[in-house]
């Protein structure tokens, strides 16, 4: 099933649903490290689990200390092959990750064509990250450049249109989401004209947005009337993480380029071993907040703190 039609199904049905993004684990692991993680997630009834992917050699990694670090070894593997595990072991939906960035029009289209084989319906489109993922392509490739390109890549597969005729070839159908940020993309000069990108992206054929993690509510109810304002009409799913400790005050502004509460930040720092509680507790309020607003579902970032998550989560069943 595609995420927008999960998300109307809740809605008809006056419930939000709860949804998780995870990461494939580093070179030489094995899947049985997804694995662990999903059968923590799944007695939640997650409707769709989110699975990133890496085109170069960034990624982050959640430290011992709680701390998060962007981490520059070799390209995790297995975006694809994790999303068939899940949605067909666990019979979980699956968003698989596409990247602009690092990736040619071509292996794109490849890795939609596979993941269609495997019976997987969603796709988050991305740009990437820039400073991380150069990549020229040869001559006889294509690239595209930013996500809204991607999105009409998409699109165009969902209508049976292939980069090359393809004798007896069939249309993909794929739902497509898009990230959203409400303390605005770092590389934007203004929230304004991020949310005009933003608009682009939905007009080219999105079906929803997932935005960026955030910790203050007010922010995100503000991004949402900004982008109805726009014209963006929309599913806009909020995304949350929750802190683990106070090394992650310093760790997570810096990587992901968004502020943290004040309020929030003083309590942390005045008792930091009470870190991680204090952050469930943020995250519960946060939660109860966004539920009073009528979200249409809540996407966690999970990393590798699945049971904080789960923790929190049973609590609002």
């Amino acid at each position: 099933m595609k995420v927008r039609e999960h998300i109307e199904k809740a809605q008809q049905a006056k419930k939000t649903l709860f949804s998780y993004e995870i990461v494939p684990p580093p070179r030489g692991r094995s899947v049985k490290d997804i694995v662990d993680v999903v059968e923590v997630l799944a007695p939640l009834e997650p409707p769709w689990i989110d699975v990133t992917s890496h085109s170069s050699t960034a990624f982050f990694q959640e430290n011992n200390d709680g701390s998060i670090q962007k981490r520059t070894l070799k390209k995790r593997p297995g975006t694809l092959g994790i999303c068939g595990v899940i949605q067909n072991r666990f019979k979980i939906d699956t968003v698989a990750h596409l990247l602009c960035l690092g990736f040619t029009r071509e292996e794109t289209e490849d890795a939609l064509i596979e993941l269609s084989f495997l019976g997987i319906e969603n796709v988050l489109a991305l740009r990437g990250d820039a400073p991380n993922f150069q990549k020229k392509a040869r001559a006889d490739r294509t690239m595209n450049n930013y996500a809204a390109d991607l999105v009409s890549q998409i699109q165009d597969l969902n209508t049976g249109k292939f980069l090359d005729e393809l004798e007896k070839s069939e249309a993909l159908n794929f739902g497509v989401g898009v990230a959203g940020y409400p303390e605005k993309h770092f590389e934007a000069p203004s929230l304004k004209t991020d949310i005009q990108a933003l608009k682009k992206k939905v007009e080219a054929g999105a079906d929803y947005i997932v935005t960026q993690m955030f910790f203050d509510n007010k922010k995100y109810f503000e991004y949402v009337r900004q982008c109805r304002e726009a014209g963006i009409t929309v599913p806009i799913v909020p995304g949350l993480k929750i802190l683990k400790s106070a090394a992650q005050l310093k760790s997570i502004p810096k990587n992901f380029y968004i502020d943290l509460p004040e309020g929030f930040v003083d309590e942390v720092q005045d008792s930091p071993a009470h870190a991680a509680e204090l952050g469930k507790r943020w995250a519960k309020k946060q939660i109860e907040e966004l539920l009073d607003f009528g979200v249409p579902s809540i996407h966690f970032y999970v990393l590798n703190d699945v049971h904080s998550v789960a923790e929190i989560v049973r609590s609002f069943k």
